[in-house]
């Protein structure tokens, strides 16, 4: 079996496929293209977010295949600015309605606080949302609730407030960017740690140590970096609108060897800040 096609395992027993597709930037008909060309290649786990305004190209894409729905794993998420148990549930009778589903099977709140305000304290708001998601797993309306961009300080809101943790927190992890503390918080506390931007939006795939390494086994950075979380226990969420790329993401079944994974390790790369995941549609 491909590791593609391999899952891990989430804290309810839900099993979720070990590469996803992530969606953005992508919209209009490169994300439909690029969701379509993501399924035929073999995906099965396909992310995409309420902000990333990509959801009914994908759901349309996700219709199109013609693959049953229960051999899809499709996530999305809350708007960050969302931090009331009402508005949790509206948007997300949107994303479904926009999906062309009648459930999710991931829903995760996407930042603990509205982009325009990154890093403010918005711990209540952030247990009233889960709360809200929490419900919606215990309705089935979602298989699983999660978090993304959750630091310790936020999960352990949660912990103290909630009455489950969340089944996954997606963070922004790449090679020299490892995000060890909340690596171990999550693994520690049954979170599995999804990571978005492995390739580092491109920038880590020209380090000369990536490059050296990537040649050394035989495969290129890009795989590399998309391997290197799998080692790890980590979930990929590598993105891109060309179909090579999309094909060579998922071809990621070999192994690297301790000695490079220690080498890869100690790397430290300047990560690329993010503002709103997706900029503002110019009129």
């Amino acid at each position: 079996m491909a590791i593609y096609q391999d899952t891990f395992t989430l804290s309810n027993g839900i099993s979720i496929p070990k590469i996803g597709f992530g969606t953005a930037p992508l919209k209009g008909s490169d994300a439909y293209q690029a969701t379509k060309a993501a399924l035929k290649a073999g995906y099965r786990h396909i992310d995409t977010a309420q902000i990333y305004q990509n959801e009914s190209e994908v759901g349309q894409a996700i219709h199109d295949s013609g693959i049953p729905r229960h051999e899809l794993f499709i996530t999305t998420k809350l708007d960050a600015s969302v931090k009331t148990t009402e508005g949790a549930f509206k948007a997300f009778e949107g994303s479904l309605k926009r999906l062309q589903i009648d459930y999710v099977d991931l829903y995760l709140i996407h930042a603990p606080w509205p982009w325009e305000e990154k890093f403010a304290n918005y711990d209540k708001g952030n247990v009233l949302a889960f709360n809200a998601l929490i419900e919606l797993e215990k309705a089935g309306k979602i298989r699983a609730a999660g978090v993304s961009n959750f630091s310790i300080d936020d999960l352990e809101n949660l912990r103290k407030h909630c009455k489950m943790m969340p089944r996954v927190n997606q963070i922004k992890l790449h090679i020299g960017h490892p995000q060890k503390a909340v690596v171990d918080y999550c693994n520690k506390h049954n979170i599995l740690v999804e990571a978005y931007s492995p390739l580092g939006r491109a920038k880590v795939l020209n380090h000369e140590t990536i490059v050296e390494h990537a040649k050394k086994l035989g495969v290129s950075p890009a795989q590399l970096c998309v391997r290197y979380p799998l080692e790890k226990g980590i979930l990929p969420l590598p993105r891109s609108g060309k179909t090579e790329h999309i094909i060579a993401n998922r071809s990621v079944d070999f192994t690297i060897d301790q000695t490079t994974l220690d080498i890869l390790d100690n790397l430290s790369i300047e990560s690329i800040e993010f503002g709103t995941p997706i900029k503002e549609t110019k009129n």
